[in-house]
């Protein structure tokens, strides 16, 4: 079936405009998931960056836009914005001992941790470096937090923990309860690491602080790593010269080892008063050589020139890029399609640009990118956030796609994290209209704010969302669709199993986008500008850039 009647239009019994009033027959269901099935075949061998993959979907991208008559919207009059990256993986094995009182310990990489580096060396090579546990590793004078109290960690393995300090107490502290900030997210903690010139850090995985499995990590940690390019000097001191997770159990033997109960030191990590603990009965060796390379991965973009107001801009994204090939899970597959993560999204930023481009010419000029290198950082939104195609003082907005369900249909639709922005109203309102409900993020403590493209531009003043399924499925409501993202997450966020099967039904996802085509209609042809609300820390930088403006 063609066009969108749903459950999508009358859902819950409130009538809103027919979906198929929407020019182009409204929003297909059946090309969606077209999309995702070409996109995570394993043609496309997982749609790692700087890969025949890449080349692979960035053609595909550009091929549906055109057939559009999408306009390029790139660099030069093209498709496409070149992202110069640096990549830099193991060249060949890693090999890590870990010497404690009772003995030594052979560390497996991918098993007991992962060993990563983004230093421009040809090898690490870490001889019996000492572990000092930092807590959390957050220096927040903002809230009168430093977990470093001024150690020198030269020549030393700091051992911090995921998440806030507040993750799992009894009552919300000096940080925002069980809402992750991003001092809570892996990013920061290597960032602060390397603030303070640390030999390495590796962070103690725990599933529910950080909101996945092992595997997960296993998957990342031992996939290329990206960075934008730098100098010799700026990449020295940007990162350590060893980064990587351990699993708790081995966090456990090595507290254990010293005297200490790890859940004892959690517990004093929790506080303010927290001071570092040496761990020098645990010396780690690590040694690994990197192969690091240039390399330039791509932004698809297509253009929908505006109207009266085509000076202005509104922003329709997602990420194109998964993780490749990998290890070979339990039944041998080594391709990490991500069908879910991010095929579904890509599928909506071009069935928008599809519809829209059918239908009269929008007021404000409107944009479609396909972001690369999400999973490597949100690189590619950064890099566009600092050389954008649009002047961002006069972006009204960006919508980005993450995640959308191959579930079915939800009676609600969500956004990620709590942005204290406008267009999460937007949102809200636009679902009411056509009977549905927005349920704001349950899973706060994932920090899902800011693991999104919409952040490269939230932080530079860009009002931002990141619009994703809801959880109250029509068949078996909240409990259901909330038993169906845990399993996902545990089972095939970031593995081979997330991956397009003949069971997808794409009718949840169809409905989904057809409310990201209601709330872009307003922003195209509407003369307000989205805001960021009072206590967002991305205010100040929106009204310099509006000053700006006008």
């Amino acid at each position: 079936m063609r066009v969108l009647l749903l459950s999508s239009c009358l859902f819950v019994g409130g009538l809103a405009h027919a979906a198929n009033d929407l020019p182009g027959g409204g929003i297909d269901p059946q090309a969606l998931s077209r999309h995702v099935r070409v996109l995570a075949s394993d043609e496309f061998e997982g749609r790692a960056p700087a890969s025949e993959g890449e080349e692979r979907t960035v053609q595909y991208l550009i091929e549906q836009f055109r057939s559009y008559g999408l306009q390029p919207g790139g660099v030069d009059g093209s498709w496409v914005q070149p992202v110069p990256l640096v990549r830099a993986q193991l060249d060949g094995a890693a090999t890590a001992t870990l010497t404690l009182k009772g003995g030594k310990r052979t560390l497996a990489n991918g098993g007991d941790v992962t060993l990563q580096s983004l230093q421009p060396r040809a090898r690490v090579q870490i001889k019996d470096a000492p572990l000092v546990f930092i807590g959390y590793g957050i220096d927040a004078p903002e809230r009168n937090w430093d977990d470093y109290k001024g150690i020198d960690l030269r020549g030393k393995i700091a051992v911090v923990l995921i998440n806030d300090a507040d993750f799992e107490t009894d009552a919300p502290g000096a940080f925002d309860g069980k809402a992750v900030t991003y001092y809570g997210r892996w990013t920061y903690k290597f960032e602060e690491a390397a603030r303070r010139g640390a030999e390495g850090v590796l962070i103690v995985h725990e599933t529910a602080p950080a909101a996945y499995g092992w595997a997960t990590v296993k998957s990342s940690g031992t996939s290329p790593l990206f960075d934008i390019q730098r100098s010799q000097d700026e990449a020295m001191a940007q990162h350590t010269p060893l980064r990587g997770w351990m699993q708790r159990s081995l966090a456990e033997a090595i507290f254990a080892d010293a005297g200490l109960d790890f859940e004892a030191e959690k517990r004093k990590a929790q506080r303010a008063d927290f001071k570092p603990v040496a761990l020098d009965n645990a010396r780690l060796s690590a040694a690994f050589k990197l192969k690091r390379e240039e390399v330039v991965t791509r932004n698809v973009v297509a253009k929908l020139p505006g109207g009266t107001h085509g000076d202005e801009a509104v922003i329709f994204s997602a990420h194109w890029d998964a993780f490749g090939i990998g290890e070979p899970d339990a039944k041998g597959d080594r391709v990490r399609r991500g069908a879910i993560d991010n095929a579904t999204g890509v599928a909506t930023v071009l069935e928008l640009g599809r519809v829209f481009a059918a239908g009269p010419q929008p007021q404000r000029s409107l944009y479609f990118v396909a972001l690369t290198a999400e999973e490597k950082g949100l690189l590619g939104a950064s890099y566009y956030a600092k050389h954008p195609l649009a002047p961002l003082e006069k972006t009204a907005a960006v919508l980005n796609i993450e995640m959308f369900s191959p579930d079915g249909a939800t009676r609600d639709i969500a956004s990620w994290g709590k942005g204290r922005v406008s267009l999460e109203g937007d949102l809200e309102r636009v679902a009411k209209a056509r009977g549905r409900g927005y349920s704001p993020d349950p899973n706060l403590e994932a920090g899902f704010f800011y693991r999104a493209d919409h952040f490269a531009f939230a932080r530079l003043g860009v009002p931002a969302i990141t619009i994703g399924p809801g959880l109250d499925k029509l068949d078996g409501g909240i409990e259901a669709g909330r038993a169906l993202r845990e399993k996902y997450f545990k089972d095939c966020y970031h593995q081979a199993c997330d991956a397009w099967t003949p069971s997808w039904d794409p009718a949840g996802h169809a409905a989904d986008t057809l409310l990201v085509y209601d709330l872009g209609l307003e922003l195209a042809n509407g003369r307000s500008w989205p805001q960021w609300e009072q206590g967002s820390e991305f205010r100040k930088a929106r009204d310099s850039s509006e000053a700006a403006r006008r």
